[in-house]
């Protein structure tokens, strides 16, 4: 039996996970953007991890991987099990409130409660909030921004531009 065996308290490992943070969006951690998903106490006593990426091949997994397991070990869970699950697949839905709300406060415009648009069937686009300004008076231009799961908009009233975490 190891040492995660005899501490394991799961609100304590939640919180050592709030630590570890996203490397593209570092005021979010793993908790935030629902990543982390299982706290486990296996039956031969070791701490595993159930992470889920925000899409298969995203970069940042193995990084994370290897921050969860430096993070746990320092705070004396030695050999931490990280687990990788694909299904179900992550969504935006998993991410907390409170993560939505460091994304604004950050200049990031948080993903939509939805994940349908049906005005883009009839070359519309989706009207996102300024993070800034709060104006819903915006327009999309590029699809991508500066990673994957963001596209690049801007502030019609302001004028500033801004990254909008996609739906997914």
């Amino acid at each position: 039996m190891t040492s995660a065996a005899k501490n394991f308290d799961p609100a304590v490992i939640w919180a050592l996970l709030e630590e570890v943070k996203d490397p593209e969006i570092p005021v979010l951690s793993i908790v935030d953007l629902g990543i982390a998903r299982e706290v486990k106490d296996t039956i031969d006593g070791q701490l595993e991890i159930v992470i889920s990426p925000t899409y298969s091949g995203c970069p940042a997994m193995y990084m994370l991987e290897e921050q969860i397991t430096e993070t746990l070990i320092n705070h004396g869970y030695p050999d931490p099990v990280i687990t990788t699950r694909l299904s179900p697949a992550w969504t935006t839905d998993w991410m907390t409130e409170e993560g939505r709300k460091k994304l604004e406060a950050y200049g990031i415009a948080p993903p939509e409660k939805t994940t349908t648009n049906k005005s883009v069937l009839f070359g519309g686009q989706k009207k996102i909030s300024c993070p800034r300004c709060k104006s819903d008076n915006s327009e999309q231009i590029s699809e991508f921004g500066s990673t994957a799961c963001k596209a690049l908009y801007r502030c019609l009233d302001c004028r500033e531009p801004f990254d909008y975490f996609k739906c997914i």
